[in-house]
């Protein structure tokens, strides 16, 4: 892959934008609902450019919408990335400080409107804040608008430049060098406690003591990534006196860190008596004063609880201090045999491929019959087997303005066999306001997916957070939403039955509680029944994120099988669990064990948004490796969907395989690896019992058989079993 249209050389530093520091005035620009002037001074003179002689002020602002803007059709081409930027800041109408974007509008010929965010940032009225982002048109749009919006009516936007050219192109990350690893080595100074309390000191004016009786074993997910090693010491600090939840016990940790280096932390945790029901406890770092959560545990005050939680440094910090910390105010905190110590991903991934073979292949015998006769054919004669295609669903979401890029299709429909639409079929995009629906874009999406025969997932029909609920939605009365609710079942269930192989139902329900808190408990069970009666095929989901990674108690895998347990008590149909899979650093052990936990209820798992993001595309390779190898080595998976794979269209930073100009980079080439590593090939000669055996991938095959010069094709299916597939091959 690459850019199809390469860049004219002699305009790769031009400004798109025309007068782009306001020399000459308002020449090329324009107010977006609101009047705009140019200055040299505001504020009694309190107020000047930051550089050059003049700035642009968007002024009797009406909306969050008005601003200043420009057209910029015909200066940038489709397929090309492009980089806005712009120096702002604010003014007026007691507002200190606000979102600023910059955004782009777009309409085709065909009269398709589309918004696209390029940046955004908390901007103030006392300093000059610079903006900047990318975008990339997919399509050739008739019209193309460039605008700054962002704060509350009354509000005047400050604009001392506003840029757009085309980015520069950003050279591959080199792949980390890391000396001497250590992986499996804690690096928490005094763990055992068999030196009192040197090493550590408190977070807070709270006390530490050291008492025995904590568990003498290792947390099982910390088993499963060490050695074999020595009993805990059975040593534990009190944390007493605890006066503000961030109390509690520390340690500077800076020169044990090795960039890029993904660590798991694991510890016994424990809470004193509390009338106040459970606890959150969490392992936190302090790099350089800001605070990276490390995990969180729910703790009672009965027993020992296993804490398993991971972290990565990608930049060199000062100091790095990890603490321990979260119950309420007066509740005693208690931790035992903390553990803090590298991953060695490789040996995972040696153990997985193990497990791998066991669960995603399947003997198979190839019985060779002469044509008509019922006997054996030569012995000998050469077998070349070759998998075409795996049957085990990875998939991407898509949005409707990828599909206009070509190079995006090219690289979907052959890499993937399930999709996903990231934002088209929810209620705020089918349903904006009341009564005016469009399902065009999604139709259009689900045309491309049959035209290939990719199946799609239905994402989603509720989502239970409330800000991600339209307005007008939010303002129905309670008997309003609940004949809403019901008009958007039957809607998008009769306009897309029989379409989609699985259905969200109700997003993020462990994060949210709209619809619950307006309609009572059972609406959820509700939604989940209607729409098994309206369309009966489909498998529908759960879904919600941070399930497997530890970093989140509300959202722990213990919480979401209560939750679907809850659910199908009230009869629900829940047919799949769907976890997200938007993962920091993660670590295999910890990611296994949510799995096997999820496990026993039954039913199928898919992570249903996987992204991973690092800075190094190397380690953002890795990261999607220890995801994908676990999901394909764990019997309860069945399917995997990316959220996303193209720079500029995915909702995570440093997440994408392929840049803005189709790219592959090195997270995209360890993708494509591991789907080459998942494909069987065996080849050889039949044997005496006119047989040839292999063992190889569930999927779609090829064999060739070489008879006396003579070349015949047949294509069989492995499909899942236990005992040996036999297939009969007339020759």
């Amino acid at each position: 892959m690459g850019n199809t249209q390469p860049r004219n050389a002699a305009v790769t530093s031009e400004k798109i934008t025309l007068n782009p520091t306001f020399d000459d005035g308002t020449n090329n620009w324009a107010g977006r609902g609101c009047k705009i002037v140019v200055r040299d001074s505001m504020a009694d003179g309190k107020i000047v450019p930051m550089t050059g002689n003049y700035f642009a002020c968007a002024t009797e602002r009406t909306g969050t919408w008005n601003g200043i803007q420009q057209e910029i059709t015909g200066r940038v081409q489709r397929k090309a990335a492009f980089e806005a930027s712009a120096v702002v800041r604010i003014y007026g109408s007691n507002v200190r400080r606000s979102d600023v974007r910059i955004s782009l509008w777009t309409q085709t010929a065909d009269s398709r409107e589309q918004y696209t965010s390029v940046a955004h940032m908390q901007v103030t009225d006392k300093d000059w804040t610079q903006l900047q982002g990318k975008f990339l048109l997919n399509n050739s749009p008739s019209k193309v608008i460039v605008f700054i919006e962002g704060p509350p009516a009354g509000t005047d936007i400050l604009v001392n430049s506003f840029i757009v050219k085309h980015a520069e192109k950003i050279p591959p990350s080199p792949p980390p060098v890391i000396d001497n690893p250590a992986f499996r080595v804690n690096i928490i100074e005094n763990s055992s406690l068999s030196n009192g309390i040197n090493g550590w000191s408190t977070l807070g004016n709270c006390t530490l003591r050291v008492k025995d009786g904590s568990p003498n074993i290792l947390p099982p997910t910390a088993r499963d990534s060490l050695w074999p090693k020595d009993p805990l010491s059975g040593r534990y600090i009190l944390a007493a006196n605890r006066t503000q939840t961030w109390m509690g016990p520390a340690q500077t940790i800076t020169d044990k860190i090795k960039l890029f280096l993904t660590y798991q932390v694991s510890a016994w945790v424990r809470i004193g008596s509390t009338a106040n029901g459970p606890q959150n406890v969490n392992v936190s770092l302090n790099v350089d004063d800001k605070w990276v959560m490390a995990g969180q545990v729910e703790a009672n005050d009965d027993r020992w609880y296993e804490f398993s939680g991971s972290f990565r440094i990608e930049k060199q910090p000062s100091k790095v201090m990890i603490s321990i910390q979260g119950p309420a105010p007066g509740v005693d905190l208690m931790i035992g045999g903390l553990q803090i110590f590298a991953v060695d991903r490789k040996a995972r991934f040696k153990h997985l491929r193990t497990q791998t073979d066991k669960i995603r292949k399947r003997d198979v015998v190839l019985k060779f019959l002469g044509s008509g006769s019922g006997t054996s054919i030569l012995p000998g004669s050469v077998v070349i087997v070759k998998q075409t295609k795996n049957s085990f669903p990875i998939g991407s979401c898509m949005l409707r303005t990828n599909i206009d890029n070509e190079d995006f299709v090219d690289f979907f429909t052959k890499n993937f066999n399930w999709a996903v639409f990231g934002n088209e079929l929810k209620w705020y995009c089918t349903e904006p306001q009341q009564g005016n629906f469009n399902y065009r874009d999604a139709d259009e999406m689900l045309d491309l997916c049959q035209a290939h025969n990719i199946e799609a997932r239905g994402h989603c029909i509720f989502w239970e957070v409330e800000s991600t609920v339209q307005s007008w939605v939010r303002s129905l009365s309670n008997a309003d939403l609940s004949a809403a609710v019901q008009n958007r079942l039957s809607g998008l269930l009769s306009h897309y039955k029989g379409k989609f192989k699985h259905y969200d139902v109700n997003n993020e329900m462990l994060h949210g509680s709209f619809y619950q808190d307006q309609l009572g408990e059972d609406i959820r069970s509700y939604m989940f029944k209607t729409a098994h009666q309206l369309d009966p095929a489909p498998i529908l989901f759960v879904n919600d994120y941070h399930i497997e990674d530890g970093s989140e108690s509300r959202s722990s895998a213990e919480r979401y099988i209560e939750q679907i347990i809850g659910l199908q008590e009230q009869g629900a149909p829940v047919g799949g669990i769907g976890i997200q899979g938007h993962i920091e650093s993660p670590v295999g052990p910890i990611v296994c064990s949510a799995l096997d936990k999820l496990g026993i209820l039954g039913l199928p798992i898919w992570f249903t948004e996987l992204d991973v993001s690092s800075m190094n595309e190397h380690v953002r390779a890795d990261d999607l490796e220890v995801m994908l190898r676990e999901a394909y080595a764990h019997p309860a998976v069945e399917g995997v969907m990316l959220w996303g794979f193209w720079e500029l269209f995915m909702s995570r930073e440093n997440a994408y395989l392929i840049n803005a100009e189709g790219e592959i980079n090195g997270a995209g080439k360890r993708f494509l690896d591991l789907k080459k590593e998942w494909l069987s090939h065996a080849n050889g000669h039949i044997d005496e019992q006119g047989e040839f055996k292999f063992r190889g991938y569930h999927g779609s095959y090829d064999v060739r058989i070489v008879i006396a010069g003579q070349i015949i094709t047949k294509s069989i299916v492995v499909d899942k079993g236990d005992s040996p597939l036999v297939i009969s091959i007339d020759l």
